[in-house]
């Protein structure tokens, strides 16, 4: 099974990759759409379109896992993010993946333990997990494989 994490961005579109075989993660990797923030919103989500479209087709996953937005003081980016995320949906929809979605809070307790963890936390528990050197990856590229770590969580403890 392939589980593609994502964590939606209109600046950075962070995303992860965990290949799962009988309950245990053989491949992982993650990385970030760039996306220029002088563009318009419209050039931008047809960027999170195109690249995303170029990862599904590249790795076919089973399932996708994307996180929920969190409102935070400033409603123009909630609303972007939004925007975002509809894109993403409706992409996976398209290729008829299975879509997964869940809280920051619920993403950093299952991978870390604590809903409240910080990115410094996440990052280094997603190393330590899955053995991985994310020294040269974002934060949006950590998170999207926490994203997808907790749904192999889910998963695996069923």
């Amino acid at each position: 099974m392939i589980i593609l994490g994502i964590d939606p961005g209109s600046r950075y579109c962070g995303y992860g990759i965990l290949q799962v075989e009988k309950h245990k993660v053989v491949a992982a990797g993650c990385d970030v759409i760039k996306i220029n923030p002088a563009k318009s919103l419209p050039e931008r989500l047809i960027i999170v379109y195109t690249e995303l479209k170029t990862v599904i087709e590249k790795y076919k996953p089973d399932i996708a896992v994307v996180e929920t937005i969190f409102y935070g003081k400033n409603i123009k980016s909630a609303f972007t993010l939004g925007h975002v995320r509809g894109v993403i949906l409706f992409l996976l929809a398209q290729n008829k993946i299975k879509i997964m979605e869940y809280s920051p809070r619920e993403i950093k307790k299952s991978v870390v333990g604590n809903g409240n963890a910080s990115k410094q936390q996440i990052q280094y528990m997603v190393q330590k997990i899955l053995n991985l050197n994310l020294e040269n990856k974002t934060e949006d590229a950590a998170d999207a494989l926490a994203i997808a770590l907790c749904q192999f969580n889910k998963e695996r403890f069923k």
